[in-house]
């Protein structure tokens, strides 16, 4: 059983026990329990992708960790002009394990 589910404006397909890489859920703390909206749920051989079954289902995750993810180098330049700027960012994220996907109520 896996469900697709919507986090930080991304899709993640998940499963029970899975752990996810998600951008950063400020008002979680480690430890703390958190509800994905989900987009779709494959339970064996049934899918559930209708919108009004899938509002009432939401995914059960557990907080892991906050962490920054890998340093990416933006350079800008322009040729001939001495136009030369160097700026870096770093992604951050929240590690979260999923505890729990409901079934579609029948």
């Amino acid at each position: 059983m896996y469900a697709i589910v919507r986090s930080g404006g991304r899709q993640h397909k998940v499963a029970v026990g899975d752990i996810v890489e998600v951008d950063k859920i400020s008002t979680a703390k480690v430890g703390d329990t958190v509800e994905l909206s989900t987009l779709l749920v494959v339970d064996g051989e049934a899918v559930t992708s209708d919108p009004w079954v899938l509002a009432g289902i939401k995914v059960q995750a557990e907080v892991v960790d906050h962490h920054k993810g890998a340093k990416i180098d933006i350079l800008r330049y322009k040729n001939k002009t001495g136009y030369r700027r160097r700026q870096g960012h770093r992604q951050q994220y929240t590690a979260i394990k999923v505890t729990g996907i409901p079934t579609a109520a029948k």
